[in-house]
């Protein structure tokens, strides 16, 4: 796969030195900025003053707005085009959109002066209405070319299948396309309806073809792996800008994902690039597409660009976002325990392998309610936003981590419906999906390699000081939150076959500030809870 893809990209490049250019754009963009409207530090969670003044913060809303507006204001000034793209997941993430539900987001990107954004599965977590309300305060087009809204009262209309923009007298076509397991990892509801994301994005393509544009990308929050399926897969595509894996591509780092751009190879031997930009504002993607008269792409180059403190932050930008943060302030500020190591909570670990983070979140859960003879707990890796330093912990560095506002679930469950359970969070691992299953009171086995649904083995449950393998026939006491246990995340088991439950439990959030402030100078551990083959 990756020498098809080297020698695609050395065939666009020679056809790059065989013909003259006669169209160029430049299209910035980024992906699953996550209300990351605060700059970040290293661990993608807000950063301090103190490290923001010692210059170890990147990204933020204003520094985001400083580079866009540069690099367009200086390309244009040389003739350039340029378009900018966001490929969705603008929503949740931290108090900015706990508090204001997607107004501050809509706001800056108003400011900022995006040209298209794709629906994100995180734009549905407050249901439809939290989509319709963004949509009420922006004027770019928002594109999900897979999406039925048919029957949405509230949508129906207003997510474009595609559009098309007039850059420098060329039509460039944007299409789009959401996860279609979006209803697992969000709330659409049942209104929404999903197509395939391959199918719908070549009717999509072929019905901007026949209205005679050439030029068309496709702007996708489905991950990596499906971007260059769907690149392999559509025709017409000439490039595809993606989200939801938060992939890191570069041409330059050594530490990327993979290269920026990917090349994916399409049947007819032509090549289409892929990029991603990570996520949380920290980059800035700079792809750079190259097409000849007739309007085929010859060549395509460029690369993510780190948003650190070398990139002033626009004041008045800045300022907007210290009014805005004056009520939840307070909150944030409120030092709520001291740990002694840093709590991981990065994606690339906590959905795929025993993480401190997912640890102490499961052992607080479980310790909040094991009075109520529960003996298991499971939170979903993707319900995991952030990681935390050494140090003092504040309440926003909680809120940062756990910003979804699920509560306390409790039930009994049969031994089979946990494994099943433990079977579905291992099911797409390699995508990194947010499914996987950080436990507490359990340990289990998984094999990545096997095939979905033979995944796990060796499930074990704790007997006193003993531990002993879990009895299909039994029934066990679990605790969650609300979310994976109404369903989320492909958690069925739960939702059709749970005893007993109780979802209205205190917040997450709050469960792991008091477990916390109660373990004086924690000290994070993974202990093999979870073993990975």
């Amino acid at each position: 796969m990756v020498a098809r893809f080297l020698a695609s990209a050395a065939v666009v490049a020679l056809s790059a030195g065989m013909a003259q250019a006669e169209f160029t754009l430049h299209v910035l963009h980024i992906n699953d900025f996550h209300s990351r409207v605060e700059p970040i530090n290293a661990s993608d969670s807000t950063c301090s003053a103190e490290q923001d003044a010692a210059g170890e913060c990147f990204g933020g809303v204003a520094r985001l707005y400083t580079k866009i507006n540069e690099l367009r204001d200086s390309l244009v000034a040389e003739g350039q085009n340029v378009i900018v793209l966001d490929a969705g997941d603008q929503f949740q993430g931290s108090l900015f959109y706990s508090t204001y539900k997607g107004e501050v987001e809509a706001e800056f990107m108003e400011a900022i002066g995006f040209d298209a954004m794709a629906v994100g599965n995180h734009e549905f977590d407050d249901g439809p209405e939290g989509l319709a309300e963004f949509l009420d305060r922006v004027t770019f087009p928002v594109l999900s070319s897979n999406l039925d809204l048919s029957r949405s009262n509230l949508l129906n209309g207003r997510v474009e299948k595609s559009v098309v923009l007039d850059v420098g007298g060329e039509q460039i076509g944007i299409v789009s396309a959401l996860a279609t397991d979006t209803v697992d990892t969000a709330s659409p509801g049942p209104d929404v309806i999903f197509q395939d994301e391959v199918e719908a994005l070549r009717a999509e393509v072929a019905a901007l073809e026949e209205q005679g544009v050439s030029k068309i990308i496709a702007l996708t929050h489905v991950g990596f792996v499906r971007d260059q399926e769907i690149a392999a897969q559509v025709p017409g595509l000439d490039a595809v800008v993606g989200g939801h894996s938060h992939t890191f591509l570069s041409a330059s780092s050594v530490d990327r994902h993979g290269a920026y751009p990917t090349w994916v190879s399409q049947e007819d031997g032509s090549a289409v690039p892929v990029v991603q930009a990570y996520g949380y504002g920290k980059y800035l993607g700079h792809l750079v597409l190259e097409f000849d008269d007739e309007g085929g792409l010859i060549h395509a180059y460029g690369d993510t660009l780190l948003l650190d403190a070398s990139v002033q932050p626009n004041e008045e930008i800045a300022a907007r976002v210290a009014e805005l943060g004056e009520p939840i302030e307070e909150l944030k500020a409120r030092v709520v325990a001291q740990i002694a190591g840093p709590l991981d909570g990065n994606r690339d670990s906590c959905r795929a392998v025993e993480c401190t983070m997912g640890n102490v979140i499961a052992d607080a859960m479980l310790d909040r309610v094991a009075d109520q003879g529960v003996t298991i707990a499971i939170q979903n890796g993707g319900g995991i936003r952030a990681s935390i330093e050494e140090g003092e912990v504040t309440m926003g560095d909680v809120l940062t981590v756990l910003p979804f506002q699920n509560t306390l679930s409790t039930f009994q469950a049969s031994g089979a419906s946990i494994i099943e359970a433990l079977e579905n969070g291992a099911s797409q691992m390699e995508s990194g999906a947010g499914r996987f299953a950080q436990v507490a009171g359990l340990r289990y086995t998984v094999d990545p390699a096997a095939e979905p649904g033979s995944r796990i083995s060796d499930v074990m449950v704790q007997d006193g000081e003993d531990w002993v393998a879990i009895d299909p026939e039994a029934t066990y006491g679990v605790v969650t939150n609300n979310y994976v246990r109404q369903g989320g995340d492909g958690y069925r088991v739960f939702e059709a076959y749970a005893d007993s439950a109780y979802d209205y439990g205190p917040d997450l959030a709050d469960v792991l500030a008091e477990y916390l402030a109660a373990n004086e100078n924690y000290e994070p551990y993974t202990d093999g809870r979870i073993t990975v083959r």
